[in-house]
């Protein structure tokens, strides 16, 4: 496993540091980010046949009609949860475990991560690479994520990597005060949303357009 993680060819550190420099290139500046990035093995996270491109900065399909986002996303979306609301993050919850790469990033800089996936089959390898990385500041759960995950609230910061219609209810609740959530916000047209809540009240700055699975809703 110390092989693969350390990679060679395509996936080797070489090839992760060419990675760091294009986020650079493209505005990317936290450096605990970028360090994230760079140690964070993302060919673990897409299926062998995809790992040559792992590090390319591309969105790659993990079945299931789902895909991991591109890094600058992943980045981009990091970034923005560290820099806004309370700088002192320490309970983040992420919606939508997808392939656990976003997951084990926000792990790397976050005490505490709670993280939901609502399809099964990408819930239970999202759950065991990250056991198999050493990852043990992460609890995942099977459900549907627009629900959050009411337990462990309130959350200094919620990561939302699907695009809801509009910010689910529950989410805002469940965010603590000064706390922040970087949400993809619409249908065909996606806006990336930076919500802090303040007083009682909720701020929302824009990003940027983005491009993202939709948040589904399970029925009943």
């Amino acid at each position: 496993m110390d092989k693969r993680l350390k990679g060679v060819g395509m996936t080797s550190v070489r090839t992760r540091e060419r990675l760091i420099q294009r986020l650079r290139e493209q505005g990317i500046g936290n450096e605990r980010v970028l360090q994230a990035i760079l140690n964070t093995p993302r060919h673990i996270f897409v299926d062998e046949a995809l790992a040559s491109r792992a590090y390319e900065d591309i969105a790659l399909p993990i079945g299931h009609n789902q895909t991991i986002s591109q890094p600058y996303i992943v980045a981009r979306m990091t970034e923005a949860l560290l820099s806004g609301g309370s700088m002192n993050k320490v309970k983040v919850l992420e919606v939508g475990t997808g392939s656990g790469y976003q997951t084990a990033i926000l792990a790397s800089l976050i005490a505490d991560v709670y993280s939901i996936e609502r399809i099964e089959p990408l819930f239970r390898v999202a759950k065991n690479r990250l056991q198999a990385l050493g990852i043990n500041n992460v609890q995942v759960k099977l459900s549907d994520g627009n629900r959050g995950w009411a337990e462990h609230a309130p959350y200094d910061g919620i990561i939302v990597t699907a695009a809801a219609a509009e910010i689910p209810q529950a989410l805002l609740e469940q965010l603590a005060e000064n706390g922040q959530m970087v949400v993809p916000v619409g249908q065909a047209l996606q806006e990336l949303l930076s919500v802090t809540r303040q007083a009682g009240e909720f701020l929302t700055e824009r990003l940027e357009l983005v491009n993202f699975v939709p948040l589904i809703k399970d029925q009943g």
